[in-house]
C-alpha cells in the first residue's frame, strides 16, 4: 500500500466502503505528505485540520452503522482557494480582500460534502484567478512537482499541483481561458471543463459579484477520469429559480469502445505557434489511438475561421473579465480603444475594445459566438470528438515579471507570446462546449502532456468517457519522480 495516496477518489472510496482503509486513516496520510512536500510547492495553502479529522472520525463511524453518504464517503478533497468554504477566507489572491472569510459553503462544495468527501484545505491561485502561473502576494508560488523551476498552471495550479504530488484525493477549479485545463496538462493529471451553465458557480464570486461570468465554469481535477464522472454528476445540477421546472440529465456516451469512435485532429493552428516537443508526443498519442481502432481525420476544420473564432472567444472573454476593473481603468482602455488603428489586432489592443465596448457591440459579437455554436454542431454530425492540444508548450519556467500580456514562453528555438495560447483555450470556451484534458505522456524532456477532448453541447459524459478509454488503454496519470 505504498502508493495509496496516488489512488484514485473512486478506488479511495471502493477502499473505504469495504472496510480496508479508514477515513481518519486516509486523511491522516495526506497530511503526513503535506507535511512533508507542501514548504517545497507552496500548493495547499490553507488547511482545516481539526474539521476535517472531525468529518473523518463521523465518515468512519456512519460506516460503521452501515451509512454510506455517496460515492466519495470519506474521501479526502481539497478545492481551489476561490470557492467559498464557510469560516475560511476567498480572496483570489488579492490583497484587498485577506479578510473576505465566507460565511457559507459553495453549492459545489455543499454536493461535493453530499457525495461524501472530507474537505480538508485550500489550494492557491494567481492574482484575480488571471495567469498560467498559480502566484500571489498573500500566499506565495506555487511550484510545479514535476520541475519547481516550472509553474503548475493556473488558474487552478494549486489544485493540479497537490493531485500530482500526491497530497489529496480530488479537487475542483474554475475554468474561463483554460483554468481547469491548463494546470491538469501542466501537471499530469486529468480535468473537466464542463458545459457552460450546467455545474452552479454560486459562492464562486468576491464580494458584488453575483452573477456568473460569461464563459466561466467550474468542474473536477483529479487523478483519474471515473473521478471526473464521478464528481461532475455529484455537483451538476439546476440551482435557483430553475428548480421548479427545470432538471438535468446528462446522457451517457452512447459509444462504448474505443473503436467505435470517429474523431477530428487539430494539432496545429495559425493561432498559436506549438512546441514540437509537446506536438510529438500527441502525435504518438494519436498513432496509439489509431492503432487501437479509432478512425481519426487530421484535416478536419470545425468552424470555418478559427482566426475568427479566436476574435470573437478574445472580444467576449474580455468583455467578461472586464466587470471587475474601475471605471477609472474602464475609461483609460475606451480612450486608448478610440485612438486604436482600426488594423491593429494586437492582444492589447483588442482588450481595449473588449472591456470598453457597447451592449450593441457586444449583442454582434454574442451573434457570431451563435453562429459558431451552429457549425460545431453541424462538425459533430460527422464526428463524435474533436481532439486537440490544451496549450502551446508543456510547463514553461516562473516568469512573475512585467504584465502578463507582455510576457513570453519558450517555443522551439524562440520566444511567444504567452496570451496566444489562449486559442486552445477559446476554441471550445466560447461556445460553451465540455472540454476534458487528459494525460497521455511525457515530452522528450521529461514533462507531462494532456490532450484536449472536445465533445458536443451537453455531452460531458462522452468527453469523459473518452478520457478514460485514453487512460486504459495509454496509461493514464504518471506520478513525479521524488512524491511517489
Amino acid at each position: 500500500m505504498s502508493d495509496l495516496h496516488y489512488s484514485t477518489a473512486t478506488e479511495l472510496a471502493e477502499k473505504i466502503k469495504n472496510k480496508q482503509l479508514g477515513c481518519l486513516e486516509i486523511l491522516e496520510l495526506y497530511f503526513s505528505r503535506i507535511e512533508k512536500f507542501n514548504d517545497t510547492l507552496n500548493a495547499i495553502i490553507i488547511l482545516d485540520k481539526e474539521g476535517a479529522r472531525s468529518r473523518a472520525i463521523e465518515a468512519d463511524k456512519a460506516l460503521a452503522k452501515g451509512e454510506l453518504w455517496g460515492p466519495f464517503h470519506g474521501v479526502p478533497m481539497s478545492i481551489k482557494e476561490s470557492f467559498d468554504v464557510a469560516g475560511k477566507p476567498s480572496t483570489f489572491g488579492v490583497p484587498a480582500y485577506k479578510n473576505n472569510i465566507a460565511n457559507d459553503d459553495s453549492l459545489a462544495v455543499k454536493r461535493m460534502k453530499a457525495a461524501g468527501v472530507t474537505l480538508f484545505g485550500k489550494t492557491n491561485v494567481p492574482f484575480m484567478l488571471s495567469d498560467w502561473q498559480s502566484f500571489n502576494e498573500i500566499y506565495g508560488t506555487t511550484n510545479n512537482p514535476w520541475d519547481i523551476t516550472r509553474t503548475p498552471g493556473g488558474s487552478s495550479g494549486g489544485s493540479a499541483a497537490a493531485l500530482a504530488a500526491g497530497m489529496t484525493g480530488i479537487d475542483a477549479g474554475s475554468d474561463i481561458g483554460a483554468s481547469i485545463r491548463n494546470p491538469a496538462h501542466y501537471c499530469g493529471v486529468f480535468g473537466h471543463k464542463p458545459t457552460m451553465g450546467i455545474l452552479p458557480k454560486v459562492g464562486h464570486a468576491l464580494p458584488g459579484n453575483d452573477v456568473a461570468s460569461d464563459i466561466s465554469v467550474i468542474g473536477p481535477l483529479a487523478r483519474g477520469a471515473d473521478d471526473l464522472r464521478i464528481a461532475t454528476l455529484a455537483m451538476a445540477g439546476v440551482t435557483g429559480r430553475d428548480k421548479s421546472g427545470l432538471s438535468l440529465d446528462l446522457p451517457a456516451s452512447q459509444k462504448k469502445e474505443i473503436s467505435d469512435f470517429k474523431v477530428g485532429i487539430l494539432l496545429e493552428d495559425e493561432c498559436c505557434v506549438q512546441d514540437s516537443e509537446l506536438t510529438d508526443q500527441l502525435q504518438v498519442a494519436i498513432d496509439k489511438l489509431s492503432a487501437l481502432g479509432v478512425k481519426v481525420d487530421d484535416k478536419v476544420k470545425p468552424v470555418a475561421s478559427t482566426k475568427r473564432a479566436n476574435l470573437v472567444y478574445l472580444m467576449l472573454l474580455r468583455a467578461a473579465t472586464g466587470e471587475r476593473l474601475s471605471k477609472e481603468v474602464l475609461e483609460e482602455h475606451r480612450v486608448r480603444a478610440i485612438k486604436s488603428d482600426p488594423e491593429d489586432f494586437s492582444y492589447k489592443t483588442i482588450v481595449d475594445r473588449a472591456v470598453s465596448m457597447s451592449h450593441h457591440e457586444w449583442l454582434s459579437w454574442n451573434n457570431e459566438r451563435e453562429l459558431l455554436q451552429r457549425e460545431w454542431q453541424k462538425f459533430f454530425e460527422d464526428y463524435d470528438l474533436l481532439l486537440t492540444p490544451v496549450a502551446a508548450s508543456a510547463a514553461f519556467p516562473h516568469d512573475q515579471t512585467g504584465d502578463r500580456a507582455d510576457r513570453t514562453i519558450p517555443i522551439n528555438n524562440g520566444q511567444e507570446p504567452t496570451v496566444d495560447q489562449l486559442f486552445w483555450a477559446g476554441l471550445p470556451g466560447v461556445v460553451y462546449l465540455p472540454a476534458t484534458s487528459a494525460p497521455v505522456g511525457l515530452t522528450r524532456s521529461g514533462l507531462p502532456c494532456g490532450l484536449q477532448i472536445i465533445g458536443p453541447h451537453m455531452q460531458d459524459l462522452t468527453t469523459i468517457h473518452f478520457a478514460k478509454l485514453i487512460e486504459n488503454h495509454l496509461g493514464g496519470f504518471i506520478a513525479p519522480e521524488g512524491y511517489r
